[in-house]
């Protein structure tokens, strides 16, 4: 179960428009690991990302080409509810994003919106997402306190236990750490560490030494030229990619040489 692969992309292209920004993407990701997404900026690895989730959908006028497999489904072929896809494949976005509510009901929103709970449930679901989160501690004597006064790397935090709360499988970070200090920017990363253990997750990080830290895997998306779409350069484990990369566009991203 742990080596077994969970997501899939075959061909997997991705227009805005008329215009298309990914081509021809292949991968295979394995079941509790994490997957780094690199690249310059601008090369599509944010909108990679929410296709796993379907949130390119909220734009409008954008088309797939090629298909997104999670546990041997396609999710551009199936009648699928997006609905229970986002319980699935939960989303930490770059800068956090409490609700103006207590921290309380910041966690309690999306269990609610998926069943009814009692009071003892759902305070039990709650502590056990914060400590899974590494929050609980800090946070237990002020639930009732609005999140919006919580620091930013705590607010960070609030956001992955309040994905965590909907209990997914698969777990998106976009630059997660970009807008936090460095203290809080370890406190995410020894996280994620921790969260591999049951969850599968993917995370686009412009930090290199992040994605070296954090990863068993890294893809690394290029666009070659103005105006053509970014694609799938090299994807390798972590370590080979950092020491060793096949592909010497790799080599010149990782070392400073451009992007």
């Amino acid at each position: 179960m742990e080596n077994e692969i969970n997501i899939k992309t075959k061909d997997f292209g991705f227009y805005y428009g008329d215009t298309k920004v990914l081509s021809d993407i292949s991968m295979d990701i394995k079941r509790n690991t994490i997957t780094s997404i690199i690249g310059p900026s601008g090369c599509g690895k944010s909108t990679f990302l929410r296709a796993f989730n379907r949130m390119n959908d909220l734009i409008n006028n954008t088309k797939v080409e090629g298909s997104v497999i999670i546990n041997g489904i396609d999710l551009y072929k199936a009648n699928i509810d997006v609905v229970e896809l986002r319980k699935k494949v939960g989303m930490v976005f770059q800068r956090p994003n409490p609700f103006p509510k207590s921290i309380y009901n910041n966690i309690a929103y999306g269990p609610r919106l998926h069943k009814k709970y009692s009071k003892m449930e759902l305070d039990s679901l709650i502590e056990t997402s914060l400590k899974k989160a590494a929050l609980w501690n800090e946070v237990k004597n002020k639930l009732n306190t609005n999140a919006l006064e919580l620091s930013g790397g705590q607010q960070q935090r609030l956001c992955i236990a309040r994905v965590l709360a909907v209990e997914p499988e698969i777990i998106l970070m976009d630059e997660p750490a970009s807008a936090l200090d460095p203290i809080s920017t370890q406190k995410i990363e020894d996280l994620i560490d921790e969260l591999k253990e049951k969850y599968t997750i993917l995370i686009v990080t412009h930090n290199m030494q992040q994605a070296a830290r954090v990863s068993q895997r890294t893809a690394f998306f290029l666009t070659e030229e103005i105006d053509e779409p970014a694609t799938l350069i090299e994807y390798d484990y972590t370590n080979k990619i950092f020491t060793n990369p096949t592909d010497t566009r790799t080599e010149n991203y990782i070392t400073g040489r451009f992007g």
